[in-house]
C-alpha cells in the first residue's frame, strides 16, 4: 500500500519477465527484487504450472502430455518436432462442445474452459521439458533456433468458446517481454464460430485456420454441426475479411478426407471455387482413425488426386503428415482418459447421422 504507481509497473514489470521470459518459479531467485519484497510475495503468491500426469515420446519424436488442472481434470498437449520448427498443441477447454464426427475428442463431453493461466501453463511445461528457456545474460533467439517455435491452437476444444481466455494466453506468448513468439507463428484453428473471428483479428491478430472439411452444407451439417448455425457461405464472408482486419498473409483451410464422404474430385474443384479471392493454403488431412470411428482413411491415389486439382489451381495443399499416432496424438485423436466416458460406435454412428 501507498507505493507510486510507476514503482508498482516497475516491479510488475519484473515479475513478468522473471515468469515468462526466464521462467524461474521461485520468488528467492528474483535477484533483482529487494530481499524483503520477495518474501512478501512468497508469503502471499503461488506460481505453479498444471501438472504432467503423463509423458509419451512416440516413434517420430512427437510427445504428448498429459496434463492435470484444477479439479482433477485432464487434457493433451502435443509437441511436434519437424526440421524447420517445433510447434505445439495447446489445449483451449476439457472435452468439447462440437460433437464433429470424425473427432475423437468431440466424443467427449465439455467440462469446463480452461483459464489463460491453463493455457500458458502448457506451452510453459512444453518449454520445461524442453530445457528451453533463455540463459541468464542471453537473449532468447540467441542460442539458435527454438525448438518451440509455433504454437497451434488445435487440441482439444474450440478456442472461439474460450475467447478471452485464449487471447489473454496469447497476448503472454505474444509479448517481447514475455514468451516472445511472433504472431505470425501462433495459429488459431476454428471450426467456425462467425461472430468471434473478427474478434479474433482485432483482439488476437494471429494466423487464422478453419476446420472446413465439407464443401456443401449437406456434407458439413454432417461432419462439423456447428455449421446449422452459421453455414459455409457466412463462414466464407467472415473469412474474407479476416486477412485484412488482422494483417494476416493467409487463412489456413483444413481438410479431413474422409473415405466416400468428401473425397472425390468434384469436391476438390468446388473447395477450389467456394474459396476463390481469399488468400489461403489448404491443409489435407488423411483420417485418423480410432476406436468406434465412423469413417475410414480416403486411399492414398485418391488423396494424391485431390491434391493435385488443388495444387493446380494454384493453391498449396500439403498433405499433412500423420504424426504421433501411434501414441494416439495425431489429429482429431486426442482424448483424455478420465472424461473418457466411452460412447458405442452405434450412438457415435448416430449422432453423425449416418446410422
Amino acid at each position: 500500500a501507498g507505493t507510486p504507481e510507476k514503482q508498482v509497473r516497475m516491479r510488475a514489470n519484473q515479475i513478468w519477465q522473471w515468469v515468462y521470459f526466464w521462467g524461474v518459479r521461485d520468488f528467492a531467485d528474483m535477484t533483482n527484487l529487494s530481499k524483503d519484497y520477495r518474501a512478501l510475495l512468497a508469503d502471499s503468491f503461488v506460481i505453479a504450472l498444471p501438472e504432467v500426469i503423463s509423458r509419451h515420446v512416440s516413434a517420430d519424436g512427437t510427445r504428448k502430455y498429459l496434463v492435470r488442472i484444477a479439479g482433477g481434470h485432464e487434457v493433451e498437449t502435443v509437441y511436434i518436432p519437424e526440421e524447420d520448427r517445433g510447434t505445439l498443441c495447446v489445449s483451449s477447454q476439457v472435452g468439447c462442445t462440437l460433437t464433429c464426427s470424425f473427432c475423437h475428442t468431440g466424443t467427449q463431453k465439455l467440462v469446463r474452459n480452461l483459464t489463460a493461466a491453463e493455457i500458458v501453463g502448457q506451452i510453459m511445461l512444453a518449454r520445461d521439458d524442453l530445457g528451453e528457456w533463455p540463459e541468464p545474460g542471453k537473449g532468447s533467439g540467441e542460442t539458435g533456433p527454438r525448438l518451440l517455435s509455433n504454437i497451434v491452437l488445435m487440441g482439444m476444444g474450440e478456442p472461439l468458446y474460450n475467447f478471452e481466455a485464449v487471447r489473454d494466453a496469447m497476448k503472454i506468448a505474444m509479448d517481447g517481454e514475455g514468451i516472445a513468439l511472433s504472431r505470425r507463428r501462433i495459429t488459431l484453428s476454428t471450426s467456425g464460430v462467425v461472430p468471434e473471428i473478427a474478434r479474433t483479428a482485432e483482439e488476437i491478430g494471429c494466423m487464422l485456420a478453419v476446420s472446413f472439411h465439407a464443401t456443401t452444407d449437406e456434407v458439413r451439417n454432417k461432419l462439423v454441426p456447428i455449421n446449422r448455425r452459421w453455414n459455409i457461405a457466412e463462414l466464407l464472408d467472415a473469412l474474407r475479411a479476416y486477412p485484412k482486419l488482422s494483417n494476416s498473409e493467409r487463412i489456413t483451410f483444413e481438410y479431413v478426407i474422409l473415405k466416400g464422404v468428401n473425397d472425390i474430385d468434384d469436391d476438390a474443384r468446388r473447395l477450389v471455387n467456394l474459396i476463390r479471392g481469399i488468400p489461403a493454403k489448404i491443409n489435407l488431412i488423411p483420417f485418423n482413425e480410432w476406436p468406434g470411428a465412423p469413417y475410414e482413411r480416403s486411399d492414398w491415389a485418391r488423396i494424391e488426386a485431390f491434391a493435385d486439382i488443388v495444387h493446380k489451381a494454384g493453391y498449396a495443399s500439403p498433405i499433412r503428415t500423420p504424426r504421433g499416432e501411434d501414441i494416439m496424438a495425431a489429429c482429431g485423436q486426442l482424448k483424455s482418459a478420465t472424461e473418457r466416458a466411452r460412447k458405442s460406435r452405434a450412438e457415435i454412428a448416430a449422432e453423425a447421422g449416418l446410422s
